[in-house]
């Protein structure tokens, strides 16, 4: 059963980083381009970053230079490294492909607080 399961998230202050990880199945990660995208609450889901199988990477222009996407072939995962998170990245984030597959995981909830 092909799948996506995120996990890593969390409540931390401004300023604060989290890394988010996303397990695939390996009929969906091999050769993809694996991506981050994030849906805040009242609002459209959005992309944030994404790698591609040659180690292309792309961001939003919102989290650039705040944000890193990994992958780790051997354990076909994928990770989101943010740092000096502020409010506005307040989401729940999936991963998935580019094109992304048409059943998404549950995500995982980043929320930033004081």
């Amino acid at each position: 059963q092909e799948q996506l399961v995120e996990s890593g998230g969390g409540s931390v202050q401004p300023g604060g980083s989290l890394r988010l990880s996303c397990v695939a199945s390996p009929s969906i990660f091999r050769g993809a381009v694996m991506a981050w995208y994030r849906q805040a609450p009242g609002k459209r889901r959005e992309f944030v970053a994404s790698r591609s199988d040659f180690g292309f990477t792309s961001y939003a222009e919102s989290v650039k230079g705040r944000f890193t996407i990994s992958t780790d072939k051997d354990r076909h995962t994928t990770y989101l490294d943010m740092s000096s998170l502020n409010f506005e990245d307040t989401a729940v984030y999936y991963c998935n492909t580019i094109p992304y597959q048409p059943s998404w995981g549950q995500g995982t909830q980043v929320t930033v607080s004081s």
